[in-house]
């Protein structure tokens, strides 16, 4: 009989601990990841920059300043990575929206107007100002921005059921987006929804003429 190797699994141990040990704390550090994610955003989109270090991240998410680096050893890490976490989030609970397919263009424009007008957007917008002044988190943020807007352009093509071969829809649809940053934009200083349902309502319209 050879020898038994180090790593096999004997009466229910792994490397002398037992499996049912160890599947919990795996759960525990994915857990711990996510709260560190969703902190991170959160103080990022209440206090900026500045004041979301990973000290003040670390505390909001209950665990220690180590735990937290153990999972993203620098601040940089951690924002892009909580940001890009919360994109991916909410594209997803885009296309949950939807599980049948968009009843009309009108609906889909609102749901994609609201993308830029939760924490998410303020969040990035922070990270944005941030990034211009930070040679280190530039890049990062810059490679993040690209991913997020590819994949959210790519979305609104599907749901608005757009045809980019026809001339001018492609630009069409990248146009209501900028647009919609901007409404974003506004809605930072002031609760500008009674604007934005009007916005909304006309855009539909452009995008229905222009789009067929």
């Amino acid at each position: 009989m050879g020898a038994v190797n180090s790593g096999a699994t004997t009466g229910g141990v792994v490397n002398g601990a037992p499996q049912a040990e160890r599947v919990p704390k795996q759960d525990r550090s994915r857990a711990t990841r996510q709260r560190l994610l969703e902190a991170a955003v959160s103080c990022l989109a209440e206090h900026g920059w500045a004041g979301s270090t990973v000290s003040v991240v670390a505390e909001r998410a209950g665990v220690s300043r180590g735990a937290a680096q153990h999972h993203f050893p620098t601040r940089e890490d951690l924002f892009t990575a909580a940001v890009e976490y919360v994109a991916e989030e909410r594209s997803t609970a885009l296309r949950d929206l939807f599980p049948d397919g968009p009843t009309n263009r009108h609906a889909v424009v609102a749901a994609l107007v609201d993308l830029y007008t939760g924490p998410l957007f303020r969040a990035a917008l922070h990270l944005w100002v941030a990034a211009s002044n930070e040679d280190q988190l530039r890049p990062r943020v810059t490679e993040l921005e690209s991913h997020v807007g590819r994949e959210t352009h790519r979305i609104a093509v599907e749901l608005l059921n757009a045809d980019e071969s026809r001339p001018g829809a492609r630009e069409t649809v990248q146009g209501f987006l900028d647009m919609s940053r901007g409404l974003g934009l506004a809605n930072l200083l002031t609760d500008d929804r009674a604007r934005r349902e009007r916005v909304v309502t006309q855009w539909s319209k452009i995008l229905d003429g222009a789009l067929g």
